[in-house]
């Protein structure tokens, strides 16, 4: 009986840990310039073994008296340095762009002129970071 109980609490102890732990889905920066697309999620961008992985949206509004002018950018550098750039005044971008959060995993395209035609945001349980994992300064 004894042996049982001790049997059944180390299977839930090490199931408890697997439950806790969750699935983990690190996606580094990928940057298509044939395709104009890139991809990855913040997170692994920011904790990359290397210090020019990025990826991120902004918005930036204006005034110059006249009225407002607004416009949104999506950013991207992949751990081999190829660089992705678009822009946009597209309102329904604009608004994709304010729901994003942090740890989200971006995907954005292009056109020929580095207008933005294309951006997603996931934010899913497994781009958050592990509050057990110490990073060096990261």
């Amino acid at each position: 009986m004894r042996v049982k109980y001790i049997l059944s609490t180390v299977a839930l102890t090490v199931l408890a840990g697997a439950a806790y732990a969750g699935l983990v889905q690190p996606a580094p920066v990928t940057v298509d310039l044939a395709n104009r697309t890139a991809l990855g999620d913040q997170l692994t961008a920011r904790r990359a073994d290397n210090d020019i992985e990025l990826i991120g949206c902004g918005i930036r509004i204006f005034d110059d008296q006249s009225g407002p002018f607004e416009f949104g950018f999506c950013q991207a550098t992949d751990s081999a340095g190829v660089v992705a750039f678009c822009f946009t005044q597209s309102p329904a971008l604009l608004e994709s762009m304010r729901s994003t959060s942090a740890y989200a995993f971006i995907t954005f395209a292009w056109n020929e002129n580095d207008e933005c035609i294309r951006i997603g945001f996931s934010t899913q349980s497994f781009y958050l970071p592990d509050p057990d994992i110490k990073h060096k300064g990261k």
